[in-house]
This record gives structure tokens, C-alpha cells and sequence, in this order.
């Protein structure tokens, strides 16, 4: 799959697991994904993770050094999920 392709499947998945009022198209890659960007917030991060783990097998972990870089943007989100899908 190549890397656009999992950009618009975790867009999609980002406004279906937190029930967005837009459409995943709207997202843009290199937007932030908390705060001024697309407004997710802590909670936001928890539901997420675990419709990634559910749906990549990826076990995105609080402790992780590179947490908030993973969360940054939908891009950096998808490559992440490239990177350690095991699904």
C-alpha cells in the first residue's frame, strides 16, 4: 500500500473512531493533529490508539520517546503505522 493510500485510510479512520463532524478528505497531511490543527485533544489520542492497535497491530505506547512526533501530523501518523504494522 503505498504511503497516500494509508494517508486517506487513517484520515478516514481518525473521523470514524472519534465520530468527526468532517470529512476525512479535508484533512491535510501535513496539518497538526492536536491543538490549532484538527483539535484532538488527550482522549482523542487514547480512542486512537486503540483503533490502530486494532486495526494495524500497532501498539502505539504513552512511553514511547517518539509520541508526540508520531501524533504531529496524519502523515507522520501514517508512516509510523508503515513502520510498525504488524496487520
Amino acid at each position: 500500500m503505498s504511503l497516500l493510500a494509508l494517508e486517506r485510510e487513517v484520515a478516514a479512520l481518525i473521523v470514524q473512531t472519534l465520530k468527526l463532524k468532517t470529512d476525512w478528505s479535508t484533512i491535510h497531511p501535513e496539518a497538526a493533529l492536536f491543538g490549532d490543527g484538527l483539535g484532538l485533544d488527550s482522549i482523542d489520542a487514547l480512542e486512537l490508539s486503540l483503533a490502530i492497535a486494532q486495526t494495524y497491530g500497532y501498539q502505539v505506547k504513552s512511553s514511547d520517546p517518539e509520541i508526540k512526533e508520531t501524533f504531529s501530523s496524519l502523515r507522520s501518523l501514517a508512516r509510523a503505522i508503515e513502520k510498525h504494522r504488524t496487520k
